[in-house]
Protein backbone atom coordinates (compact mmCIF):
# COMPACT_ATOMS: atom_id res chain seq x y z
CA UNK A 1 0.00 0.00 0.00
CA UNK A 2 1.04 3.08 -1.56
CA UNK A 3 2.13 5.27 2.15
CA UNK A 4 1.35 8.70 0.68
CA UNK A 5 -2.02 7.96 -0.04
CA UNK A 6 -2.66 6.37 3.49
CA UNK A 7 -1.65 9.69 4.85
CA UNK A 8 -3.22 11.72 2.08
CA UNK A 9 -6.79 9.80 3.23
CA UNK A 10 -6.04 10.73 6.94
CA UNK A 11 -5.27 14.65 5.91
CA UNK A 12 -8.65 14.60 4.47
CA UNK A 13 -9.91 12.73 7.40
CA UNK A 14 -8.67 14.98 10.15
CA UNK A 15 -9.71 18.09 7.74
CA UNK A 16 -13.17 16.59 7.97
CA UNK A 17 -13.27 16.57 11.60
CA UNK A 18 -11.75 20.29 11.58
CA UNK A 19 -14.92 21.51 9.24
CA UNK A 20 -17.36 19.29 11.70
CA UNK A 21 -15.81 21.14 14.28
CA UNK A 22 -16.78 24.77 13.22
CA UNK A 23 -19.89 23.68 11.61
CA UNK A 24 -21.47 22.00 14.53
CA UNK A 25 -19.63 23.97 17.24
CA UNK A 26 -23.06 26.32 17.43
CA UNK A 27 -25.14 23.09 18.20
CA UNK A 28 -23.15 23.41 21.80
CA UNK A 29 -23.21 26.78 22.15
CA UNK A 30 -26.04 28.73 19.96
CA UNK A 31 -28.37 29.06 22.81
CA UNK A 32 -25.93 30.21 25.22
CA UNK A 33 -24.70 32.82 23.48
CA UNK A 34 -27.89 34.18 22.68
CA UNK A 35 -29.42 34.05 25.89
CA UNK A 36 -26.36 36.17 26.90
CA UNK A 37 -25.65 33.14 29.50
CA UNK A 38 -21.90 32.87 28.01
CA UNK A 39 -20.07 35.17 24.98
CA UNK A 40 -18.65 34.25 21.90
CA UNK A 41 -15.45 33.36 22.65
CA UNK A 42 -15.80 31.60 26.08
CA UNK A 43 -18.64 29.90 24.33
CA UNK A 44 -16.22 28.02 22.01
CA UNK A 45 -12.84 27.65 24.45
CA UNK A 46 -15.40 25.77 26.48
CA UNK A 47 -17.35 23.97 24.07
CA UNK A 48 -13.12 23.16 22.36
CA UNK A 49 -12.37 21.82 25.69
CA UNK A 50 -15.48 19.77 26.35
CA UNK A 51 -15.43 18.62 22.69
CA UNK A 52 -11.62 17.28 23.18
CA UNK A 53 -12.84 15.51 26.62
CA UNK A 54 -16.03 14.00 25.04
CA UNK A 55 -13.82 12.35 22.40
CA UNK A 56 -11.81 10.05 24.83
CA UNK A 57 -15.16 8.76 26.54
CA UNK A 58 -16.05 5.89 24.69
CA UNK A 59 -15.63 3.97 21.08
CA UNK A 60 -18.97 2.15 20.19
CA UNK A 61 -19.82 4.73 17.74
CA UNK A 62 -16.71 4.47 15.92
CA UNK A 63 -16.80 0.67 15.75
CA UNK A 64 -20.38 0.87 14.13
CA UNK A 65 -18.89 3.46 11.89
CA UNK A 66 -16.04 1.28 10.47
CA UNK A 67 -17.55 -1.92 10.37
CA UNK A 68 -21.75 -1.08 10.38
CA UNK A 69 -22.37 0.85 7.07
CA UNK A 70 -20.52 -0.64 4.41
CA UNK A 71 -18.12 -3.39 3.96
CA UNK A 72 -14.26 -2.39 4.34
CA UNK A 73 -12.99 -2.38 0.59
CA UNK A 74 -9.78 -3.48 -0.04
CA UNK A 75 -6.12 -2.37 -1.71
CA UNK A 76 -6.07 1.01 -3.61
CA UNK A 77 -9.68 1.24 -4.80
CA UNK A 78 -10.68 1.02 -0.86
CA UNK A 79 -8.58 4.03 -0.17
CA UNK A 80 -10.29 6.43 -3.08
CA UNK A 81 -13.43 5.36 -1.80
CA UNK A 82 -12.82 6.40 1.40
CA UNK A 83 -11.08 9.78 0.24
CA UNK A 84 -14.01 10.26 -1.85
CA UNK A 85 -16.47 9.46 0.76
CA UNK A 86 -14.73 12.35 2.68
CA UNK A 87 -14.66 14.48 0.39
CA UNK A 88 -18.17 14.78 -0.61
CA UNK A 89 -18.74 15.20 3.34
CA UNK A 90 -16.73 18.16 3.40
CA UNK A 91 -18.22 19.64 0.22
CA UNK A 92 -21.42 19.28 1.75
CA UNK A 93 -20.37 21.29 4.94
CA UNK A 94 -18.48 24.10 3.21
CA UNK A 95 -21.85 24.17 1.33
CA UNK A 96 -24.32 24.50 4.38
CA UNK A 97 -22.11 26.63 6.58
CA UNK A 98 -21.26 29.11 3.77
CA UNK A 99 -25.09 29.98 3.92
CA UNK A 100 -25.52 29.43 7.74
CA UNK A 101 -27.86 26.35 7.60
CA UNK A 102 -27.17 23.43 10.30
CA UNK A 103 -27.25 20.40 8.54
CA UNK A 104 -25.70 17.48 9.87
CA UNK A 105 -22.28 16.86 9.21
CA UNK A 106 -22.19 13.21 10.81
CA UNK A 107 -24.93 12.11 7.71
CA UNK A 108 -23.31 14.39 5.20
CA UNK A 109 -20.34 11.31 6.07
CA UNK A 110 -22.68 8.87 5.97
CA UNK A 111 -23.91 10.02 2.71
CA UNK A 112 -20.38 10.14 1.27
CA UNK A 113 -19.77 6.71 2.82
CA UNK A 114 -22.61 4.98 0.75
CA UNK A 115 -22.44 7.19 -2.44
CA UNK A 116 -19.03 6.27 -2.94
CA UNK A 117 -19.28 2.55 -1.88
CA UNK A 118 -22.29 2.23 -4.51
CA UNK A 119 -19.59 3.67 -7.11
CA UNK A 120 -16.78 1.62 -6.53
CA UNK A 121 -18.51 -1.30 -6.28
CA UNK A 122 -18.12 -2.32 -2.64
CA UNK A 123 -21.06 -3.84 -0.71
CA UNK A 124 -23.23 -1.19 1.64
CA UNK A 125 -24.91 -2.77 4.69
CA UNK A 126 -28.39 -1.94 4.04
CA UNK A 127 -29.52 -3.21 7.48
CA UNK A 128 -26.95 -1.10 9.22
CA UNK A 129 -27.70 2.05 7.33
CA UNK A 130 -31.40 1.79 8.49
CA UNK A 131 -31.08 0.51 11.95
CA UNK A 132 -28.29 2.96 13.04
CA UNK A 133 -28.95 5.89 10.43
CA UNK A 134 -31.95 6.31 8.63
CA UNK A 135 -34.40 5.21 11.85
CA UNK A 136 -32.72 7.35 14.63
CA UNK A 137 -32.51 10.38 11.35
CA UNK A 138 -36.18 10.34 12.01
CA UNK A 139 -36.50 9.05 15.35
CA UNK A 140 -34.11 11.25 17.12
CA UNK A 141 -35.70 14.92 15.59
CA UNK A 142 -39.12 13.77 17.32
CA UNK A 143 -37.86 12.68 20.44
CA UNK A 144 -36.17 16.21 20.81
CA UNK A 145 -39.07 18.04 20.29
CA UNK A 146 -41.32 16.30 21.99
CA UNK A 147 -38.81 16.13 25.26
CA UNK A 148 -38.10 19.47 24.87
CA UNK A 149 -41.89 20.96 25.09
CA UNK A 150 -42.36 18.62 28.05
CA UNK A 151 -38.74 19.78 29.84
CA UNK A 152 -39.79 23.27 29.25
CA UNK A 153 -43.50 22.55 30.66
CA UNK A 154 -41.93 20.94 33.67
CA UNK A 155 -39.83 24.02 34.05
CA UNK A 156 -42.35 26.98 33.76
CA UNK A 157 -44.41 24.46 36.36
CA UNK A 158 -41.71 24.26 38.91
CA UNK A 159 -40.67 27.65 38.85
CA UNK A 160 -44.25 29.44 38.01
CA UNK A 161 -44.37 31.34 41.62
CA UNK A 162 -40.66 32.45 41.07
CA UNK A 163 -39.54 35.84 40.72
CA UNK A 164 -39.07 35.55 37.02
CA UNK A 165 -36.05 37.74 36.75
CA UNK A 166 -34.11 35.83 39.39
CA UNK A 167 -35.00 32.37 37.92
CA UNK A 168 -34.03 34.09 34.88
CA UNK A 169 -30.50 34.97 36.58
CA UNK A 170 -30.43 31.32 37.63
CA UNK A 171 -30.48 29.78 34.60
CA UNK A 172 -27.91 31.86 33.01
CA UNK A 173 -25.61 30.24 35.37
CA UNK A 174 -26.97 26.68 34.73
CA UNK A 175 -26.76 26.89 30.96
CA UNK A 176 -23.00 26.88 31.75
CA UNK A 177 -23.76 23.18 32.57
CA UNK A 178 -25.88 22.85 30.16
CA UNK A 179 -23.63 23.86 27.33
CA UNK A 180 -20.64 21.82 28.86
CA UNK A 181 -22.81 18.91 28.98
CA UNK A 182 -23.99 19.59 25.35
CA UNK A 183 -20.34 20.04 24.16
CA UNK A 184 -19.45 17.04 25.28
CA UNK A 185 -21.84 14.96 24.04
CA UNK A 186 -20.94 16.57 20.64
CA UNK A 187 -17.02 15.10 21.39
CA UNK A 188 -18.30 11.40 22.10
CA UNK A 189 -20.24 11.33 18.89
CA UNK A 190 -18.82 13.09 15.93
CA UNK A 191 -14.95 12.64 17.16
CA UNK A 192 -15.78 8.91 17.40
CA UNK A 193 -17.22 9.29 13.85
CA UNK A 194 -14.23 9.98 12.13
CA UNK A 195 -11.66 7.74 14.42
CA UNK A 196 -14.12 4.77 12.48
CA UNK A 197 -13.11 6.37 9.23
CA UNK A 198 -9.38 6.46 10.26
CA UNK A 199 -9.55 2.79 11.38
CA UNK A 200 -10.95 1.60 7.93
CA UNK A 201 -8.15 3.42 6.62
CA UNK A 202 -5.46 1.64 8.88
CA UNK A 203 -6.88 -1.66 8.12
CA UNK A 204 -7.25 -1.31 4.38
CA UNK A 205 -3.44 -0.07 4.45
CA UNK A 206 -2.46 -3.63 6.79
CA UNK A 207 -1.46 -1.29 9.42
CA UNK A 208 -3.74 -3.19 11.66
CA UNK A 209 -6.30 -6.38 11.74
CA UNK A 210 -8.97 -5.09 14.15
CA UNK A 211 -11.48 -2.18 15.05
CA UNK A 212 -9.12 -1.26 18.68
CA UNK A 213 -9.00 2.60 18.24
CA UNK A 214 -5.00 3.36 18.55
CA UNK A 215 -4.61 6.20 21.20
CA UNK A 216 -3.27 8.38 18.41
CA UNK A 217 -6.21 8.38 16.31
CA UNK A 218 -8.40 9.54 19.79
CA UNK A 219 -5.99 12.20 20.32
CA UNK A 220 -5.35 13.26 16.78
CA UNK A 221 -9.20 13.22 16.13
CA UNK A 222 -10.33 14.72 19.45
CA UNK A 223 -7.42 17.78 18.23
CA UNK A 224 -8.97 18.49 15.04
CA UNK A 225 -12.52 18.29 16.23
CA UNK A 226 -11.18 20.80 19.09
CA UNK A 227 -9.82 23.25 16.81
CA UNK A 228 -12.60 23.45 14.41
CA UNK A 229 -14.82 24.12 17.58
CA UNK A 230 -12.39 26.90 18.35
CA UNK A 231 -12.42 28.21 15.04
CA UNK A 232 -16.33 29.11 15.48
CA UNK A 233 -19.56 28.54 12.90
CA UNK A 234 -20.97 32.41 13.56
CA UNK A 235 -23.06 31.98 10.68
CA UNK A 236 -24.86 28.68 11.78
CA UNK A 237 -25.06 30.17 15.03
CA UNK A 238 -27.01 33.02 14.27
CA UNK A 239 -29.18 30.57 12.88
CA UNK A 240 -30.01 28.14 15.84
CA UNK A 241 -29.68 31.00 18.53
CA UNK A 242 -31.78 33.49 16.81
CA UNK A 243 -33.64 32.56 13.40
CA UNK A 244 -35.51 30.02 15.13
CA UNK A 245 -37.19 31.23 18.08
CA UNK A 246 -35.96 34.25 20.56
CA UNK A 247 -34.45 32.55 23.63
CA UNK A 248 -34.54 33.55 27.04
CA UNK A 249 -31.79 31.33 29.59
CA UNK A 250 -34.92 28.57 30.80
CA UNK A 251 -35.47 28.13 27.33
CA UNK A 252 -31.96 27.55 26.59
CA UNK A 253 -31.57 25.34 29.27
CA UNK A 254 -34.28 23.10 28.86
CA UNK A 255 -33.23 22.65 25.20
CA UNK A 256 -29.38 21.90 26.07
CA UNK A 257 -30.54 19.78 28.79
CA UNK A 258 -32.55 17.52 26.33
CA UNK A 259 -30.79 17.10 23.65
CA UNK A 260 -27.47 15.99 25.67
CA UNK A 261 -29.43 13.47 27.05
CA UNK A 262 -30.16 12.03 24.20
CA UNK A 263 -26.98 11.59 22.92
CA UNK A 264 -25.58 10.75 26.20
CA UNK A 265 -28.52 7.74 25.62
CA UNK A 266 -27.36 6.80 21.84
CA UNK A 267 -24.22 7.06 22.43
CA UNK A 268 -23.70 4.26 25.48
CA UNK A 269 -26.93 2.24 24.95
CA UNK A 270 -27.54 2.13 21.24
CA UNK A 271 -24.06 3.14 20.36
CA UNK A 272 -25.74 4.79 16.89
CA UNK A 273 -24.20 7.56 15.64
CA UNK A 274 -27.58 10.36 15.62
CA UNK A 275 -26.62 14.20 14.33
CA UNK A 276 -26.34 16.56 17.05
CA UNK A 277 -27.53 19.67 14.41
CA UNK A 278 -31.05 17.22 14.56
CA UNK A 279 -31.08 16.30 18.31
CA UNK A 280 -30.69 20.35 18.99
CA UNK A 281 -32.30 21.90 16.69
CA UNK A 282 -35.55 19.53 17.38
CA UNK A 283 -35.06 20.45 21.19
CA UNK A 284 -35.00 24.32 20.17
CA UNK A 285 -38.58 23.73 18.24
CA UNK A 286 -40.06 21.72 20.96
CA UNK A 287 -39.34 24.57 23.17
CA UNK A 288 -40.23 27.34 21.97
CA UNK A 289 -43.54 25.81 20.65
CA UNK A 290 -44.34 26.19 24.73
CA UNK A 291 -44.42 29.48 24.36
CA UNK A 292 -47.24 29.26 21.49
CA UNK A 293 -47.08 27.27 18.47
CA UNK A 294 -46.18 30.87 16.16
CA UNK A 295 -43.39 31.68 18.14
CA UNK A 296 -41.30 29.73 16.18
CA UNK A 297 -40.75 30.51 12.70
CA UNK A 298 -41.44 27.63 11.15
CA UNK A 299 -40.39 28.87 7.72
CA UNK A 300 -36.90 28.73 9.00
CA UNK A 301 -37.31 25.83 10.43
CA UNK A 302 -39.17 23.79 7.30
CA UNK A 303 -35.57 24.92 5.44
CA UNK A 304 -33.84 23.61 8.37
CA UNK A 305 -35.96 20.21 7.95
CA UNK A 306 -35.63 20.03 3.84
CA UNK A 307 -31.91 20.47 4.27
CA UNK A 308 -32.01 16.97 6.82
CA UNK A 309 -33.63 15.24 4.29
CA UNK A 310 -31.18 16.43 0.82
CA UNK A 311 -27.92 16.05 2.78
CA UNK A 312 -27.16 12.36 2.39
CA UNK A 313 -28.00 11.84 -1.34
CA UNK A 314 -26.53 15.47 -1.91
CA UNK A 315 -23.12 13.85 0.02
CA UNK A 316 -24.01 10.88 -1.50
CA UNK A 317 -23.74 12.21 -5.14
CA UNK A 318 -20.33 14.18 -4.77
CA UNK A 319 -18.93 11.26 -3.32
CA UNK A 320 -19.85 9.20 -6.06
CA UNK A 321 -18.31 11.72 -8.50
CA UNK A 322 -15.34 12.38 -7.04
CA UNK A 323 -14.63 8.74 -6.83
CA UNK A 324 -15.70 8.29 -10.82
CA UNK A 325 -12.89 11.06 -11.46
CA UNK A 326 -9.89 9.29 -8.81
CA UNK A 327 -11.22 5.91 -10.57
CA UNK A 328 -11.03 7.77 -14.15
CA UNK A 329 -7.65 9.58 -13.32
CA UNK A 330 -5.58 6.49 -11.60
CA UNK A 331 -7.44 3.89 -12.33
Amino acid sequence: MDTATLIAVLGVAFFFTYTNGFHDSANAIATSVSTRALTPRVALAMAAVMNLAGAFLGSGVAKTVSSGIIETPTGQQGMAILFAALFGAIAWNLLTWYFGLPSSSSHALFGGMVGAALAGGTQVIWSGVLDKIVIPMFVSPVVGLLFGFLVMLAILWIFRKANPHKAKRNFRVAQTASAAAMALAHGLQDAQKTMGIVVMALTISGHQSTNDIPIWVKISCATALSLGTYAGGWRIMRTLGRKIIELDPPQGFAAEATASTIMYITSFVFKAPISTTHVITSAIMGVGATKRIRAVRWGVAKNIVLGWFITMPAAAIVAAVIYWIIDLVFG
